[in-house]
């Protein structure tokens, strides 16, 4: 077991447990203001501690866990066009800027079709649909609910040469609180789906993801990472991957993330 992969379940296992129907009541937060961090696993592992601490005042963030699982497998495939287009929008801090993506929930077998889209104040919105068993995920359906999502948000068609683009695999554990919610992912694996080729990320780091309804303050969990020395990383999953595996492609604002994540790919 990696080093983050092993911080992720030691955090999971000494938090009170919450089945999802209570976090999604809690903090399903599909609009949202979200933060990432590369966080080391010594950081983590205090980090996690402090959250989860049962005195903590207000009461300690708890894990997710279904079926006795309090950690998951996630697989996601990521689309665009051929010439990424969602890509080079984000890169360019493009207004209307959107990623599209299949994740599978590999311990329940649910599949989910997602957009996320970015708000006027740089919030996160996020749009999805049930995937049925056998649907194709760029099936009438999904092609359907895709163009009323784009056409209700920006006023824009959606674009019809979409391929896969990006495959992620890895490991979360969710936790939560009164309208806040932390994602920590380890063992990312990511592989461009043109070309085949992959990429690890480092061992030995937490993505952690901090997510909170839009009040325009830090939370409290933002405020203690920054404590640590840590701030935001201009990072997500899909930009730094393919920054990565695409030396080629221009994405100078993602540079010093992905050489953090991917340092055997920068090396």
């Amino acid at each position: 077991m990696i080093p983050a992969l092993r911080a992720i379940a030691r955090a999971a296992m000494a938090a009170r447990p919450i089945p999802l129907s209570e976090l999604q009541a809690r903090a399903e937060l599909m609009t949202r203001v979200d933060h990432s961090y590369l966080v080391p696993v010594e950081v983590f592992a205090d980090f996690a501690a402090r959250l989860t601490d049962p005195h903590r005042t207000g009461g300690p963030f708890q894990v997710l866990c279904i079926n006795g699982r309090r950690w998951f497998g996630y697989h996601s495939v990521h689309y665009d066009t051929p010439d990424l287009r969602a890509f080079h929008d984000h890169r360019q801090g493009c207004r209307h800027r959107y990623k599209i993506r299949e994740r599978l929930y590999e311990d329940s077998g649910e599949r989910q079709f997602e957009i996320k889209l970015k708000g006027r104040r740089g919030e996160t919105v996020k749009r999805r649909r049930p995937l049925l068993p056998g649907e194709a995920t760029l099936g009438r359906g999904p092609r359907g609910f895709l163009a009323s999502v784009l056409h209700g948000a920006y006023g824009i068609a959606a674009p019809r040469d979409l391929v896969p683009s990006l495959v992620t695999d890895y490991r979360r554990a969710t936790f939560v609180a009164d309208g806040r919610r932390i994602t920590c992912d380890a063992g990312l694996v990511c592989r461009d789906a043109g070309t085949g080729r992959s990429v690890r990320a480092d061992g030995g780091l937490v993505l952690v993801e901090t997510k909170a309804a839009v009040t325009g303050h830090l939370t409290e969990e933002d405020r203690l990472l920054r404590a640590y020395g840590l701030r935001p990383a201009e990072f997500t999953k899909y930009c730094g991957a393919m920054a990565a595996l695409r030396p080629g492609l221009t994405g100078h604002q993602w540079r010093r993330a992905v050489r953090t994540a991917f340092p055997r790919e920068a090396a």
